[in-house]
């Protein structure tokens, strides 16, 4: 069970990191929905995602967590190069996805993800290492906030997402979690676990 951070905690490293989240943009030859006129291509969220990361799904972003089941795996920890599928809400009827680029505490990562933030009065824009913090209540990134260009902040909106989704296999990932438990005897595991338990403490 991941330690929930401190609001202190939490500050400090949103002070230590939101610098780091900027716009970069992508040319035009990049994309096939730029025109001919733009400077920058324009993005779809899964359009990107898909792009960026290698996992093979296409359709609208909240279908990304019910189409991976059986191909790709999925959970509830963050990995970098996974992808983090957002529930619809509100105004976002598609719900949205983004690639985690690295992951900074048990409930802190950076993502880079497209059509977020307007940059320079535009969407469909890409962002890179963007601050979101896992605000739900059983530490599992149920519930995050996004860091937002415009406003420079977090702000008071907190999305609920289904979870990640990871590049490996499904079959593939359940096979190395098998052998990796099967490798150790009961009191290993039983030694293993303490282990854990007492440095989440």
């Amino acid at each position: 069970m991941p330690k929930r951070l401190t609001a202190a905690l939490v500050a400090a490293a949103l002070a230590s990191f939101a610098f780091s989240s900027q716009a970069f943009a992508q040319g035009s030859a990049g994309a096939g929905s730029g025109t001919a006129s733009d400077d920058r291509a324009s993005w779809q969220c899964a359009q990107f995602a898909r792009m960026f990361s290698g996992i093979e799904i296409f359709g609208d972003a909240w279908t990304w967590w019910e189409q991976a089941m059986g191909k790709y795996a999925r959970g509830f920890t963050p990995e970098a190069g996974s992808v983090l599928v957002f529930k619809p809400f509100g105004p976002m009827t598609r719900g949205h996805v983004a690639v985690v680029s690295q992951v900074l505490t048990d409930r802190i990562i950076q993502v880079t993800h497209a059509n977020w933030s307007p940059v320079d009065g535009r969407r469909g824009q890409i962002e890179n290492n963007v601050t979101v913090v896992d605000v739900s209540d059983r530490g599992d990134w149920s519930r995050v906030k996004v860091w937002y260009k415009p406003t420079g902040d977090l702000g008071t909106t907190s999305y609920p997402t289904y979870g990640f989704v990871y590049k490996a296999a499904a079959n593939a990932f359940s096979a190395a979690k098998t052998a990796t438990v099967s490798a150790f005897d009961p009191a290993s595991r039983a030694a293993l676990s303490a282990q854990i338990t007492d440095a989440l403490r």
